[in-house]
């Protein structure tokens, strides 16, 4: 797959986008952890396409990156059952350090 040059400039910014996301949207917990699974899946992505010019064989560095994503969503989903479980709802705005 080659990459097209105005593609080249819009491929860095595609990690911006949850970012932005997760900054102006801090209602929820769950939407804070799809933010930043869609974070994790932009770099990913990113990673794959930059690599993919330079060496085709070497596929590893976005293994490991899904590999962290997916344990970032495991231990995101235990921590908001966990706040579920001791307060009854996941927003945001209600959780302080002496809750937790």
């Amino acid at each position: 797959m080659t990459v097209t040059t105005p593609m080249l400039y819009l491929l860095p910014m595609l990690p911006l986008f949850p970012m932005f996301a997760l900054i102006f949207n801090q209602k929820s917990f769950m939407m804070s952890l799809l933010c930043l699974e869609a974070m994790i899946l932009s770099l990913v992505l990113l990673t794959a396409i930059l690599l993919g010019g330079i060496n085709s064989s070497e596929p590893s560095m976005c293994l490991i990156l899904l590999v962290f994503g997916a344990c970032e969503a495991s231990i995101g989903l235990a921590i908001m059952v966990t706040i579920m479980r001791s307060q009854g709802n996941e927003s945001v705005s209600l959780l302080t350090v002496s809750k937790c």
